[in-house]
This record gives C-alpha cells, structure tokens and sequence, in this order.
C-alpha cells in the first residue's frame, strides 16, 4: 500500500465533506444519464435471432423474456475454441449470478449469450457455480450484430467497437476473429422486442461489483494490469491456520 499523508480528524472530516460534496453532485449527474439512457429511442428487432439453451433447445429472443416485459444481455466472451470463460467476464458474473432473483421480482429477466458451443457453456457454468441463462449464438449473427464478436467479413464491412472505429489490434486478421465485453437491454411490448441500450468497454464497469468495492478500499484499485484477478476457482487456497 502507497504512502500517504496522516492528519487529525478534524483535517479528515474537513476533507471527507469536501469529497461528499463531490460524490453528491455525481450522483445527481447519473441520475440525469439515467433518465436519458431511459429516454432513447427503441429499435424494432425484426431478425429471427434463435439461440441454443444448455439443455440443447431452441429458443428465440422474445423466449428470453419469459413472463417479463424488460430484459438485458450480457455478452460474455466465450468465443467458439476457447477452452474456459474470460475471467473478466467471469469475475462480472460472480456477482450479477446473485443479483438476477431480485431483477426477476422487478420485471427484468437476465441471460448471458456466447458464441461458444451450448456445451461448452453448460459445462462451465457447473465447474462456476452459477444458475443465470446461459445461451450460445453460434451460427447466428447476433454478436455480430450487437458489436461483441468481430471477422474478417465484419471488420471489412465496416464493424464498430464502443461506436468507434475499431483499434489498430482488430484491423489485423492475425488477431481475428475476435470477442468483446458488453451488456444489451431489450423491451417486449405487444408482442414486439425492441433494443433500448448497450453499452460496451468501461460502459459495462457499473455493473462490475468489484471494482466499486476496492474503489473504496484505502489503496483503490492499485492495478498492475489486469493479471491479478482470477476465476474464482483458480486462486491459491490460502495455507492453514
């Protein structure tokens, strides 16, 4: 932990109220980008996405929303030959895994959509820990077309990533096909699904539990690259005693 400045508490409180002040007025500011996310146009989804669910099913995107009204998607980077779930991904899902009980009782359903085969997927999950849905959108352009997965034939055409122009690593075929991070919402009215948001790279950091906690913690995020996490399940068991 770095070195840092000691004071009284008179010196802390006198800080800490300029630092409320601070987190108070970004809090008011996303409250007012919540309202505008909430105010975006909706987008008719007028392709037949079909996905493949654990138990081998088929199942469209209306399917996903079961008997709710809202529904949002995490694209979770698993891409077709990958042997495991990117841990960054898989650190997100340890904590929105818990929370998907609650988003069920207010109207929300939650599901996670890969390219990676549906047995890779329900294999995973088990070896995880985790309940959430878990669909494969293998052979479908859904990832594609949601700006999470980018080819040859995509990035030729034009593909996005954040709603940019791609970075210098995806122009290059050597590194393609590749896989990205995001989170879609979706709404069903009168039989009709609309997109209503994604958001993509630091976009999907809210969400990301940890994160929020260690920006809390005395040293923050005291990050030395992204190396330092890991799955849940591969971490050293700490010694006895």
């Amino acid at each position: 932990m770095p070195s840092h400045q000691v004071g009284t508490r008179e010196q802390w409180r006198q800080a800490r109220l300029e630092l409320l002040a601070a987190e108070k007025e970004l809090t008011r500011r996303n409250d007012e980008l919540t309202r505008q996310r909430q105010q975006l146009p909706w987008v008719r989804i007028d392709a037949d996405y079909r996905f493949t669910a654990a138990d081998g099913g088929d199942v469209s995107l209306a399917d996903l929303f079961g008997h709710r009204s809202q529904l949002l998607i995490y694209h979770f980077m698993f891409g077709p030959d990958w042997e495991a779930g990117c841990p960054m991904c898989s650190s997100l899902a340890d904590g929105f895994d818990g929370i998907r009980v609650h988003l069920e009782h207010h109207d929300v359903a939650l599901a996670a959509v890969s390219r990676a085969p549906a047995e890779k997927l329900a294999a995973y999950r088990k070896r995880m820990g985790w309940s959430f849905p878990w669909l494969s959108s293998s052979g479908t352009s859904f990832n594609v077309d949601f700006g999470v997965s980018y080819t040859a034939e995509s990035v030729a055409g034009g593909a996005e990533h954040n709603f940019a122009p791609l970075p210098a690593a995806l122009l290059d075929p050597r590194h393609l096909p590749a896989e990205a991070q995001g989170l879609s919402a979706f709404a069903l009215e009168d039989g009709v699904v609309y997109h209503t948001y994604s958001t993509y790279a630091r976009g999907c950091e809210p969400l990301w539990g940890m994160w929020q906690w260690l920006d809390r913690a005395p040293a923050g995020r005291n990050e030395q690259g992204m190396s330092w996490f890991h799955r849940h399940d591969e971490y050293a068991q700490p010694a006895a005693g």
